[in-house]
């Protein structure tokens, strides 16, 4: 047992009053004579045992009314745990209320935000009007990292509504933590008021400041189940004007139960484009791959729709492509210009092929190719191979078809500057390549069926390059040996693909073999660098482009109807980097505008881990806390305000004892007024 207000206790010395009182009997006796005993008809004779018993329950009775007329005054209480009890005179306060999606489902009482604002107001109810509050929700705004009167509090409260963001329970508590920082001398709690949902924990243990006070409020929802979108993707990186477009949707089922025949549409540009159903096991995932075309030039803005009550905030996914009207390739020469290069490139009208010689490139211009080809490499200068190098790094393609002559100091330089395998020695034997990797994004998905005799190139003069086990060597076409005909090596944020044969028919019968155009196209195809499809809310901070120059008046605006907003610019020789921080909150497809002109179309969508509506139980709660130390209420229909006030200050005991002080006050008065000792009578 506490006391709230221990200087109360010295009273207790008054309890001496009544020990003083019976320890002296002040009572005088009075003589009295007699003249004649005969009158004296009966002796009344006191016995002394009685009245001392008596006079003992009084005393009794005295020293209880005062001890528990102290310790009413005193406050006594019982702690809820031994930890607990204010040893400061003001609260501060921090009252977090989850306003994610998950929190729109009904339950009683309701909506589960709308509860969630009602236990807010009993918690900070049940402090006094003097203390400090914050209120914290998903957003993270900068209003909220302070602390509030008890007026303020309750109006920001009646202002929560619910957003696309969400956040950890780490997160949540982090942030609370640190509002606490510039209070020191304050009585801390933390409130987290939740549907607690399982992905609302992180991965590891909890890291909280053991002087604070942590406790839960649990609300109740129902489980439902729910389907949702959870991805999209392209078969094909490469989007043609009038080409099939392959879309892969994939849907997740965040039940216990089969979900069977879910309508799916996609549409582009806001039309219709596509149709189809799936049946989806629970708690997994089903994909459809849906077909369309009849696409124009120009950025497409998508949207993958189910119908899915009554949980429908992830029904809907939004992505963004390019469709492009040409390509551009470039070529780099030495002496004269590559023929089979210029044939295979030119004969395809997507492609705007280029060709120029090594003297004469301009480097600033490089990063506009998303595929260059160097078709000659004897007098590849450091200079050159420097700038290769940045270009591949910022995630530009190069393909190297070297030239097959007895001094390849140039090559070596360029491998070496790339961080490639390096050339040692110059084979000119015939020799036939053996394998090819199917599974290479360049020619998976090429060839429906393979023949059992499978006819592949042949070289008859190739560079034995050096087997680095340092590199990143992907083999695309191999000789029996293991040694690399054809090789993908990735480099920085690109790709550099090695040939060991020039391009040439002294070096064999590659660039007319059925593999080469194949190969040729789906490497041009593979090096187009578009937007990603879809960013998420909450989770991606910048967007990524390719380097945006812009004069001295302009500005970017990410625009989206009557929404705008100017996002901070980084730009580098990598790219662009636009950080857009919070200032997206809501899902669907934005303009970069720079002036009227639409530089790209991005797409956000909200957190999918929302999506899953399964919930935390109260073990699984204490489990990730650090010596369980965490009160966690389940209000139900009643106010939690007194379960509060009995966690901040025990049970109270004050009425009870008073209560008892009456009690034995009125036990003195009635043994004071009829307790009568015994008395024995003498006859005279």
């Amino acid at each position: 047992m506490r006391f709230l207000f221990p200087g109360f206790l010295f009273a207790l010395l008054f309890i001496a009053i009544p020990v003083i009182i019976h320890l002296f009997n002040f009572r005088k006796f009075k003589k009295v004579y007699f003249s004649n005993v005969s009158f004296l008809k009966e002796i009344q004779h006191q016995t002394s045992s009685s009245r001392n018993l008596k006079n003992l329950l009084l005393l009794i009775a005295r020293i209880l009314t005062i001890i528990f007329l102290v310790f009413a005054f005193a406050r006594p209480y019982i702690p809820e745990r031994e930890d607990s009890g204010n040893q400061y005179e003001q609260n501060a306060v921090s009252i977090y209320i989850d306003n994610s999606y998950s929190m729109e489902t009904l339950n009683k009482e309701g909506s589960l935000l709308d509860e969630a604002k009602r236990r807010a107001r009993e918690i900070a109810s049940a402090y006094s009007i003097n203390n400090k509050y914050q209120l914290l929700t998903n957003d993270f705004e900068g209003k909220h990292q302070r602390l509030l009167s008890y007026e303020d509090f309750i109006k920001a409260v009646d202002d929560v509504k619910i957003s696309s963001l969400n956040k950890n329970l780490q997160q949540i508590i982090s942030r609370q933590q640190d509002v606490f920082a510039s209070e020191p001398n304050t009585e801390k709690a933390v409130y987290v008021i939740s549907d607690f949902q399982r992905n609302f924990l992180p991965v590891k243990d909890l890291e909280i400041d053991s002087a604070i006070a942590l406790r839960f409020v649990r609300l109740e929802a129902n489980e439902l189940a729910n389907i949702s979108v959870d991805s999209v993707w392209f078969v094909s990186p490469v989007h043609r004007t009038n080409e099939t477009e392959k879309l892969v949707v994939q849907l997740k089922n965040n039940s216990d139960k089969r979900a069977e025949n879910i309508p799916i549409k996609v549409l582009i540009d806001g039309k219709p484009k596509a149709l189809g159903s799936l049946n989806v096991e629970a708690r997994n995932t089903s994909k459809d791959t849906l077909s369309f075309s009849g696409l124009n030039p120009g950025w497409k803005r998508g949207e993958v729709a189910i119908t899915d009550y009554p949980v429908v905030f992830d029904d809907n996914f939004f992505f963004s492509f390019n469709v492009r009207q040409r390509m551009p390739v470039l070529s780099i020469f030495e002496q004269a210009e590559n023929p089979y290069i210029n044939a295979l490139y030119k004969a395809e009208s997507f492609f705007n092929y280029q060709a120029v010689s090594s003297g004469s490139i301009d480097y600033s211009r490089l990063a506009e190719h998303p595929l260059i080809i160097l078709t000659a490499t004897e007098n590849t200068s450091a200079g050159l191979a420097t700038q290769l190098k940045t270009y591949v790094q910022n995630g530009g393609s190069l393909m190297i078809f070297p030239s097959t002559e007895p001094s390849f100091s140039g090559l070596s330089t360029l491998t070496q500057t790339l961080g490639t395998e390096v050339p040692q020695a110059i084979l000119s034997q015939e020799t036939k390549v053996t394998s090819i990797n199917l599974q290479h994004p360049i020619f998976k998905g090429v060839f429906s069926q393979l023949p059992n005799k499978l006819d592949l190139p042949v070289a008859k003069k190739a560079i034995r390059y050096s087997n680095s086990s340092r590199s990143s060597r992907q083999s695309i076409l191999q000789f029996a040996d293991g040694r690399g005909f054809f090789s993908h090596y990735s480099v920085g944020k690109g790709k550099v693909y090695l040939s060991a044969v020039a391009l040439s028919e002294e070096s064999g019968n590659f660039v007319r073999h059925s593999v080469f155009v194949p190969l040729m196209y789906q490497a041009a195809f593979l090096s187009l660098r578009d937007n990603r499809l879809f960013y998420t809310l909450g989770k991606d901070q910048f967007l990524e482009m390719n380097k945006i120059t812009l004069s001295a008046n302009q500005t970017l605006k990410l625009k989206k109807g009557n929404f705008e907003a100017i996002p901070d610019m980084r730009s580098s020789d990598k790219g662009t980097r636009l950080f857009i921080s919070d200032q997206i909150k809501e899902k669907g497809l934005y303009q970069l505008l720079k002036g009227d002109s639409i530089l790209s179309v991005f797409a956000f969508n909200d957190n999918r881990l929302e999506s899953d509506l399964s919930y935390l139980t109260k073990s699984d709660l204490k489990s990730k806390i650090p010596n369980g130390k965490v009160d966690i209420f389940n209000p139900g229909k009643g106010s939690i305000q007194n379960a509060i006030k009995a966690v901040n200050n025990g049970l109270q005991l004050w009425k009870l004892c008073l209560i008892l002080a009456l009690v034995f006050l009125a036990i003195e008065i009635l043994l004071a007024r009829f307790y009568k000792a015994k008395e024995s009578k003498l006859k005279i």
